[in-house]
């Protein structure tokens, strides 16, 4: 993007304007659509205290500090992703669930596995569906128990994860997840996507993100959707979302790893999660599905 400096006036500048203002270094009445010295200040003064190189001019990497500065809590949806989701709506997310007692390890802005364990938590003790995504439900609770923690500080606990990927599994186990339609690759990217967000050193990839062909010592894990066309002989699992579904995995791995290549299909039930959207859906299943894969590997 093209810088913008003081002299300038648009829209673009009231956009500045309006966010400086968001984190309180400008009054509504500064807010003028004009670039002067009173914003070049304001952009001096917030490059300090987020650790951006000091400068009265607004650049793409000043933009983006300030972008992420001014979201504010339900803004947007949150859920473990790589890259990681970062900013203040994040760091609002993390305060509110310390307080509640849900412990996300250090309140860094950054949403990571431990926010999302934290989240998961959250959702299950207030009955909501525990998928780790932050969105209009989840927002609507935090927003319902805000005087329990609104101005608070958090409840520390002793940093652990208590989910299988969280081991070494994720190093442990080489996958290759591939879909053979656009749900299931979607489904395949967000597993291998999870994997690496909860661990960067983790071998399960999706086959989008391979350079080179996978080799013998790889699993190849086949996401389609009950009803899709599948390969005979290969080990197929209904992953239907109950507490056999890491047992049915395990059997299937341990039934594939007779041959080679290792192959199992994964059938999802359907490409509707109760009745989230298309993104939403895919998310869960893979959550589930990872979890699952990674419980199955670790017994």
């Amino acid at each position: 993007m093209k810088a913008i400096e003081i002299g300038q006036t648009g829209p673009a500048v009231e956009d500045v304007q309006h966010r400086l203002m968001l984190i309180g270094h400008l009054t509504e009445d500064q807010v003028t659509g004009s670039y002067d010295e009173a914003t070049a200040q304001a952009v001096r003064a917030f490059c300090r205290n987020v650790g951006v190189p000091e400068s009265s001019e607004v650049t793409e990497k000043v933009w983006a500090a300030l972008v992420d500065a001014s979201y504010s809590l339900g803004d947007r949806t949150l859920y473990l992703r790589m890259p990681y989701f970062h900013g203040h709506d994040v760091l609002e997310l993390q305060q509110a669930l310390g307080a509640l007692g849900f412990a996300v390890g250090h309140e860094d802005a950054i949403f990571g596995a431990y926010t999302e364990m934290a989240l998961r938590k959250f959702q299950l003790n207030l009955g909501l569906p525990s998928d780790g995504i932050a969105g209009a439900y989840t927002y609507a609770a935090l927003r319902n128990l805000h005087h329990s923690w609104e101005g608070k500080g958090a409840a520390h606990a002793p940093l652990h994860l208590g989910f299988a990927r969280a081991a070494d599994v994720l190093e442990a186990n080489a996958l290759c997840l591939f879909g053979t339609d656009g749900f299931a690759r979607s489904v395949a990217s967000r597993m291998s996507n999870l994997a690496l967000a909860t661990n960067p050193a983790s071998k399960i990839v999706s086959a989008d993100a391979l350079s080179v062909a996978p080799d013998d010592r790889m699993l190849l894990v086949h996401v389609a959707v009950q009803g899709a066309p599948v390969e005979e002989a290969v080990p197929a699992v209904d992953c239907t979302d109950d507490e056999g579904l890491s047992l049915r995995l395990k059997t299937a791995i341990a039934a594939a790893r007779a041959a080679r290549p290792a192959r199992i299909t994964l059938a999802l039930p359907s490409q509707m999660w109760e009745d989230a959207g298309a993104d939403r859906s895919a998310q869960h299943f893979a959550i589930t599905l990872l979890d699952a894969l990674c419980l199955a590997l670790s017994e």
